[in-house]
């Protein structure tokens, strides 16, 4: 038995009419009455009763009718899924994102693909340093982390979503809150906040080598993993902390966001993910459009970027 048995069947049940069966299959009304009498012959029961002047089902036609409804609305069902999944327009991903990006990014992002990809599923894991981004990328946790670099791993491909540049977060009545911008010399007394260290976060190598180029070594007074954490500790007076802007979308009372000079100081932040897919490359087409406003913009698409 072949699916076309079941298609010319279900017409044939439709219309109870070899002949109006036939002009809608597009094919001769005696092929069409063979192919019905060799699947009642498979079945081994009439699904049909034939006369001269009408084609009526049996109870076993009716029944059978019915189940081949639904076989074929399933199967018809299934093909389309097949073709939007490869078409990259239907599907699950699982974004993971850094803190400050979480705040500032993900939710714009979300919506968009909402509305531009409805028939994707979208799971988010917010607050994830890089580090764990990369671990999930590797396990299969996640398939798009928003991160910052380096990536130093082959398999992984990384795209250049943007350069972020630094701010200062101080205590809403630090001495510096009021200044327009603060470099990082101004910082050499402070107490900072900073990401987890011990290689488990892009954020903190980079405030200890902007201090080390300053001509000094910052004072650690706290270690947190969340973005959020760490402006509450700041806005608590537990100390300063350097973060990337996007970071000022969390006004969080008791924080005054002060620019960091020179201006080019920075970070990029990266799109990763581990291979190519049709879903892949609608997402981050969608991200670009986010992130440019409407505009399409340029990106890489190479390993270590």
């Amino acid at each position: 038995m072949e699916l076309r048995h079941l298609r010319y069947f279900r017409v044939v049940g439709e219309e109870l009419h070899f002949g109006r069966a036939a002009e809608r299959l597009h094919i001769a009304q005696p092929p069409l009455s063979q192919q019905i009498r060799q699947l009642e012959r498979e079945l081994g029961c009439a699904l049909l009763t034939r006369t001269t002047r009408s084609v009526e089902l049996t109870a076993a036609g009716h029944a059978y009718l019915r189940r081949a409804v639904e076989i074929l609305d399933a199967v018809d069902s299934a093909n389309i899924e097949a073709q939007r999944i490869a078409a990259g327009v239907q599907g699950r991903i699982t974004i993971g994102c850094v803190g400050s990006a979480t705040y500032s990014l993900l939710p714009r992002l979300v919506r968009a693909l909402g509305e531009s990809l409805p028939a994707v599923e979208v799971t988010v894991r917010g607050e994830m340093l890089a580090p764990a981004q990369i671990e999930a990328l590797l396990s299969g946790g996640i398939e798009l982390g928003l991160l910052r670099p380096p990536v130093h791993h082959d398999a992984v491909l990384t795209h250049i979503v943007r350069r972020d540049g630094l701010v200062v977060a101080l205590p809403a009545d630090h001495a510096l809150a009021s200044r327009a911008g603060v470099t990082v010399a101004d910082l050499r007394d402070e107490d900072f906040v900073v990401h987890t260290g011990h290689g488990r976060s892009v954020m903190s190598n980079l405030v200890a080598s902007v201090c080390a180029d300053a001509g000094f070594l910052p004072r650690i007074r706290q270690e947190v993993s969340e973005t959020s954490t760490l402006v509450t500790l700041v806005a608590a007076g537990l100390g300063v902390a350097i973060v990337p802007d996007p970071t000022t979308a969390l006004d969080i009372a008791g924080v005054r966001y002060v620019p960091l000079e020179p201006a080019g100081l920075g970070v990029d932040l990266l799109a990763a993910h581990m291979g190519e897919s049709p879903l892949i490359t609608n997402v981050l087409d969608v991200l670009r459009t986010v992130v440019t406003g409407g505009a399409d913009s340029p990106s890489s698409a190479r390993p270590d970027t």
